[in-house]
């Protein structure tokens, strides 16, 4: 039997090496057309850091040694440029020229082609992408070589991660960004946190503006932007997105959607003995159902495994995972994760849901170094947890993943209270974050808290009496004008006074991240009045806001007018 697999790295050499495992006997053919077969191009931003300094120790695997370990037969520097699957051939150009194979089982793993706009300026020698190892290498000897500033385009991951690298090489670094904020996945109350260590690194951050020409000299480069900012740079990374290398595959008559592979769960495509798996196909959205690319190693290495057992009959026939996007990047001290889906893909989808926000501390409280994880989860009508986002210093990961694993395995957000986590006062807390989400949502799900979100602010605003429940001190620091401050210590002796001011208006109480605001609910309720707290209080508000926040709120004490709870 043979098996040919076009395009190396996870997808491909995921599924070479299962089929060799399962075959002994199979003649295993890897047609790569670059230079390298099997690298860790996740590892590419930290070469030009620095942080690795080898580009060799990205080369997880070699033609060489692959042929020692598992007898396959990788021939790189080889283009498919051409599929026959009646005939069940491949045309393959290579240096010695062009050739024809047979195949029993052909699995296309082209991967993804960095995205080139038509913008002029583009042929500059000093515009770079950051795909492979070769172009890890070439912008590592330009920060070697003098280079002094940089302009990184797009702010995806590949962009932040490319800015942060060339920031710690000691560039100054702009990064540009059409979208109104840094990483477009990310919930714009998150986003703003990643901006604000951005910035805290000394990179230069422009969003809601693109680029719209590069002009060069023999010496630098200047990006102009839509605003009319110009940019010198001596280095310019284009990461403005991918898209699938699939010219060669829909000529060859096999289905398409906006160029990535169609597949089925097991990784067939539309042509008989032909399968197809990472970056170039067409993932099913575990939760929305869109069909869109995944551009994951984690997907892409599952489902090439996959694909070989149902290439060599494995009886199981376990399907291809729809695949839940889950992702992490690091942004100096700060990560920032993601899993399932975020408001705008449930909003396209037409998704009813309802969102949490909560601050816990990463581990216990009194342990030296706690922090703030800024935590947002999506639940469907039926406490279903569609999606979730996480910023932190520490714990991130370990928290992201734990919601991953819940959303795989079904459970409600409700159950995440029973989870049994290990706690420990430099790890987490008795009541860890992910128990928290937990609690939080029981609550709402049983009527026990009502939530009002930073961006109702303008017509709770004109509607309601705003009541801030924190002490004198924090209120001064920061609040929404025309709110009142009663403690939540003195709620219980003033509630006459919040009647008094109410007017019979709805009371929308709030207090630093949503704990204080909680009992100051139930007391509220209690008392008869409609009541709602801030989804993560005035944190949470202040993060969505953004670099409005310090026009927005007021500061000092309140106004006799604000204190009447009439709007200042």
């Amino acid at each position: 039997m043979r098996v040919i697999i076009v395009g190396g790295v996870a997808a491909g050499m995921s599924a070479a090496a299962r089929a060799r495992r399962h075959d002994e006997s199979a003649e295993i053919i890897v047609l790569e057309r670059g230079p390298e077969v099997s690298f860790a191009n996740c590892g590419l931003p930290y070469h030009v850091s620095g942080e690795i300094e080898s580009a060799d120790d990205l080369l997880l695997h070699t033609p060489q040694t692959l042929r020692a370990a598992l007898n396959l037969d990788v021939r790189v520097h080889h283009t498919v440029t051409a599929i026959d699957s009646a005939a069940q051939t491949v045309t393959v150009s290579s240096p010695a020229g062009t050739e024809r194979l047979t195949y029993d089982a052909l699995v296309l793993a082209p991967g993804a082609v960095a995205f080139a706009p038509p913008l002029p300026g583009l042929d500059s020698p000093r515009v770079r992408t950051l795909r492979t190892v070769a172009d890890a290498v070439a912008l590592r000897e330009r920060v070697t070589g003098g280079a002094r500033r940089a302009t990184v385009l797009g702010a995806g991951f590949i962009g932040i991660e490319a800015a942060e690298a060339l920031r710690h090489a000691g560039l100054e670094v702009d990064l540009v960004e059409l979208a109104e904020h840094v990483l477009p996945p990310l919930e714009r109350e998150l986003a703003h946190t990643v901006t604000t260590e951005l910035s805290r690194l000394g990179i230069t951050v422009h969003t809601g503006v693109g680029a719209e020409r590069i002009t060069h000299t023999d010496v630098t480069d200047t990006v102009h932007l839509a605003d009319g900012t110009a940019i010198d740079a001596d280095i310019v990374v284009l990461s403005i997105g991918v898209r699938p290398d699939t010219g060669f595959v829909a000529e060859a008559g096999i289905d398409t959607v906006r160029g990535a592979i169609v597949v089925d769960e097991h990784g067939r495509t539309s042509a008989p003995h032909v399968w197809a798996a990472g970056d170039a196909t067409a993932s099913v959205d575990a939760v929305t159902g869109a069909v869109r690319p995944v551009a994951l190693a984690g997907p892409a290495n599952r489902a090439g495994r996959l694909i070989a057992d149902d290439i060599f009959g494995m009886p199981a026939g376990r399907p291809i995972p729809r695949p839940l996007g889950t992702a992490i990047v690091r942004v100096g001290g700060v990560a920032a994760a993601m899993t399932g889906a975020n408001r705008a893909s449930l909003d396209a989808a037409r998704i009813p849901y309802r969102t949490l926000h909560i601050h816990p501390n990463q581990h216990a409280g009194y342990f030296p170094g706690a922090a703030a994880l800024h935590i947002i989860v999506h639940l469907g009508d039926d406490q279903r947890i569609l999606g979730a986002q996480i910023t932190g210093t520490e714990g991130v990961d370990k928290r992201i993943d734990v919601l991953a694993t819940a959303m795989r395995a079904g459970l409600t957000a409700p159950e995440l209270i029973d989870l049994d986590l290990s706690y420990s006062p430099p790890f987490g807390q008795a009541k860890d974050a992910i128990n928290m989400i937990g609690m939080v949502a029981e609550n709402v799900e049983n009527d026990r808290l009502r939530l009002w979100y930073a961006q109702d602010l303008g017509a709770v605003s004109e509607d309601a009496l705003v009541l801030d429940v924190r002490s004198r001190a924090e209120f001064e620091s920061g609040h929404i004008p025309g709110s009142v401050n009663i403690p939540h210590t003195q709620l219980r002796d003033r509630i006459d006074e919040v009647d008094t001011l109410a007017q019979g208006r709805p009371v929308r109480v709030l207090c630093g991240v949503g704990v204080r605001a909680n009992i100051a609910h139930r007391i509220l309720v209690g008392a008869g009045f409609d009541s709602a707290s801030l989804s993560g209080g005035i944190r949470t508000l202040r993060q969505w806001l953004g670099a409005d926040a310090t026009r927005v709120l007021q500061t000092g004490p309140e106004t006799a007018r604000e204190k009447e709870g009439v709007p200042a």
